[in-house]
């Protein structure tokens, strides 16, 4: 434990009251002893309030659209996991004898749980300033280099307002095929604009990721005429 709370120290600048609740926020439903899932479920609200209130600030002309997606962008599974990896919190992770064997330590969904685990449980040792100030810290430069809002809206919302700029027909979805077995199926879908000579096909797991990824060719069409 001392271990952890040199490294926590000297990575996020923060020390336990109670070590106890640290111990906690490192163990995970595997292992025996009190688990981080509570902790878990609490540094989730308090993560969400904080890069909130930070991306509200840094983003004074933004909409409620695009704040929501700069925000969930940041605190998504998949940035949470990649935060715990860069800071190092799998090493100290407690763990069933299941879950080390299997690699749990470097497991993205048991990171990004600990991870706001810990969140939790620095909220609940010293309050909403030292929570905020360690998601700060552990955040890092993410916070202010945050990216273009338009970015974050998905290929198909992208195009359409591409395309509603410009005047132009919105897009029409069409399913071309589905290939393979009912459990994995391969959806294939066309993209197609009137008046515009390309058209684009997306593939996928689903109608809705084929649609996207076809969409997403679509813009990449678009934009390449667009900048000839």
């Amino acid at each position: 434990m001392q271990k952890a709370e040199s490294w926590l120290k000297a990575t996020l600048d923060y020390s336990f009251n109670d070590r106890d609740l640290f111990a906690q926020a490192l163990t995970h439903r595997s292992a025996n002893g009190q688990s981080n899932e509570r902790l878990e479920f609490l540094g989730d609200a308090v993560l969400d309030l904080v890069v909130s209130e930070i991306v509200f600030r840094q983003q004074p002309h933004a909409n409620e659209g695009d704040l929501s997606r700069l925000r969930a962008a940041l605190v998504k599974d998949k940035s949470l996991a990649q935060l715990a990896t860069e800071l190092g919190i799998g090493e100290f992770l407690v763990l069933g004898s299941g879950e080390k064997k299997s690699g749990g330590h470097s497991r993205a969904s048991i990171l990004a749980d600990a991870v706001e685990a810990l969140f939790g449980a620095v909220y609940l040792d010293a309050g909403f300033d030292a929570a905020y100030g360690v998601i700060e810290k552990a955040y890092g430069q993410r916070l202010h280099d945050l990216p273009d809002p338009s970015e974050l809206r998905d290929p198909k919302t992208r195009l359409q307002e591409f395309l509603q700029a410009r005047s132009m027909e919105l897009p029409v979805y069409e399913l071309v095929q589905v290939s393979g077995r009912a459990h994995k199926q391969t959806f294939e879908v066309t993209c197609i604009i009137p008046k515009v000579a390309s058209v684009t096909t997306g593939k996928g797991s689903s109608r809705r990721s084929a649609e996207q990824k076809s969409a997403r060719f679509m813009l990449e069409v678009l934009d390449g005429d667009h900048n000839d």
